[in-house]
C-alpha cells in the first residue's frame, strides 16, 4: 500500500535517528504537532511541509504522496455483538472495497485505535451495555472532528437522539450494501479514495 505523508515523515525521521521532540524543536512547534502529522490526524500547510523538508534535508516531493499513491479510507465498525459485527463487516467491505475496514467489539479498543490512526468513517452500534455509541461518537470527534459517524441500531426509537448528534446518518440493523451506499452520500467530510469506490 502507498505511504501517506505521515508515514513518509516518520520513516525519514527515524532513519535519520531524529526524535519527534528534536524535529519539533527545529520546526518551532510542539511534539504533539509532529505526532499528529505522523498519524495522519492533521496535515501541515505548504509552508510547513517545505520547512520540514529543509530540516530533514530532502525534497518536498519525497514527503508528499504522488498522484498514484492515494491514501485509502480508514473505516471502523463497533458492535459489542460479535456475530452481528462479523456479518456487518462483510457487508461494509462489499460497499467500500477500496477502504481499510477494521471491526471492534470493545469501545476502548476502538478509541485506542483512533488515537493512533486517523479514522475517516466510524459505524457505531448505539446500545453496547455500559458505554453507548453516543459516548464513543463524542470521544471519536474529540480525537478528530473530521471523523464521519454513522450510527447503527436495531431500535428505531434511538433515531431522534441520533439526529441530535454530529452523526452523518442512522442505519437500522441488519445493514445492507444499498443502505450503506445511501449513507455515504450524506458524509460531512470526504473519504480518501472515494472517487475510486464503485
Amino acid at each position: 500500500m502507498a505511504k501517506t505523508f505521515g508515514e513518509k515523515l516518520k520513516q525519514i525521521r527515524t532513519e535519520q535517528q531524529i526524535s519527534q521532540q528534536m524535529l519539533a524543536r527545529k520546526l518551532f512547534v510542539d511534539r504533539s504537532s509532529v505526532a499528529s502529522w505522523e498519524t495522519g490526524r492533521r496535515m501541515p500547510d505548504a509552508a510547513m511541509v517545505a520547512q520540514i523538508a529543509r530540516c530533514l534535508g530532502v525534497d518536498v516531493e519525497t514527503l508528499l504522496p504522488s498522484a498514484d499513491e492515494k491514501r485509502r479510507a480508514n473505516v471502523i465498525m463497533l458492535d459489542d455483538e460479535r456475530i452481528v459485527l462479523t456479518g456487518s463487516l462483510s457487508v461494509l467491505r462489499q460497499a467500500l472495497p477500496n477502504a481499510d475496514v477494521k471491526g471492534f467489539s470493545n469501545p476502548s479498543e476502538a478509541l485506542d485505535y483512533a488515537r493512533q490512526t486517523k479514522i475517516d468513517l466510524a459505524f457505531l452500534d448505539i446500545e453496547m451495555g455500559a458505554v453507548s455509541g453516543f459516548d464513543v461518537s463524542r470521544d471519536l470527534l474529540a480525537i478528530d472532528p473530521t471523523t464521519n459517524v454513522i450510527f447503527l441500531t436495531a431500535y428505531m426509537d434511538h433515531a431522534y437522539r441520533a439526529w441530535q448528534t454530529d452523526a452523518c446518518a442512522f442505519l437500522l440493523k441488519p445493514v445492507s450494501v444499498g443502505a450503506i451506499e445511501g449513507a455515504l452520500a450524506r458524509l460531512r467530510h470526504p473519504l480518501p479514495g472515494a472517487d475510486e469506490q464503485p
